[in-house]
């Protein structure tokens, strides 16, 4: 296969045997190299072979300049041009496809960690965690060493102690007090109670303003609500069951109050 199997493909679709012919083609895909691709592209649009063509493409696609300095190529771009600027457009749409790829999974990171900053702060409201906790939380049941449930427990902490005892407040200018109150008013776009019943500050407050005051840039902030519901849904399926069934009992059993307090 190494030495013939080129000529076993063109006399395989020549004489029309597909056993042999789809033996070919998986020997040469797995015998693709930077020197070779070239020649292995062409034969395969030669002979009816999408799969091969394709594995091909990816090839050059990304590893386009070691291919670029191969003899196969440069004969390639003066008899053939029209396959080069098919390769070429090929190339094009892959980084691009791969720049939208990236993109995609850098604002799912974003919205998976917004998502969990949510869940930390209900998790701090509730529960109480190292240094900040609700008023009604026993202090022998809080947590005193870091914690290890959220891992932007610490930060999110440090963040709210920041927000009770900052002079500027968000008014002033305080960019730290400016992206707690943010948190805060996302939660209450992704919090599903409609009451007083949610205990996280200001919730309440941010919903009654939603309801009197229609703001322009609330479709954004319910879009973003939509996408961090969305990763914590894709999260929490990816968790084991026993281990989803545990959060579920933890959610469920978690008293409710009304503010947060320093230690």
């Amino acid at each position: 296969m190494d030495k013939y199997g080129m000529h076993l493909l063109a006399l395989s679709h020549v004489y029309m045997v597909p056993q042999l012919k789809q033996r070919c083609i998986k020997g040469l895909t797995h015998r693709l190299t930077t020197e070779n691709v070239v020649d292995v592209l062409q034969l395969a649009r030669l002979c009816d072979a999408p799969d091969l063509h394709l594995r091909c493409m990816k090839l050059l696609a990304n590893n386009f300049k070691a291919v670029e300095a191969t003899e196969g190529w440069k004969f390639l771009v003066k008899h053939d041009p029209w396959l080069e600027l098919d390769i070429l457009r090929f190339i094009d749409e892959h980084e691009t496809r791969k720049k939208k790829s990236r993109k995609y999974r850098m604002e799912q990171g974003l919205y998976a960690e917004l998502s969990e900053a949510m869940e930390c702060l209900e998790h701090i409201c509730y529960d109480g965690c190292t240094h900040v906790g609700p008023y009604d939380a026993a202090e022998e049941k809080r947590e005193r060493t870091p914690c290890g449930r959220f891992a932007t427990c610490q930060a999110l902490q440090v963040l709210i102690r920041h927000f009770a005892t900052c002079e500027k407040k968000v008014r002033g200018g305080c960019v730290r007090c400016k992206r707690m109150w943010q948190l805060f008013r996302l939660h209450s776009y992704v919090c599903h109670h409609t009451d007083s019943s949610c205990k996280v500050p200001f919730c309440r407050q941010f919903q009654l303003r939603m309801q009197q005051e229609k703001r322009k840039d609330d479709a954004k902030w319910k879009l973003l609500a939509r996408k961090v519901a969305s990763a914590k849904v894709m999260s929490s399926l990816s968790l084991p069951k026993r281990k989803r069934d545990e959060e579920t009992r933890v959610n469920i059993n978690n008293p409710g109050i009304r503010s947060f307090k320093l230690l």
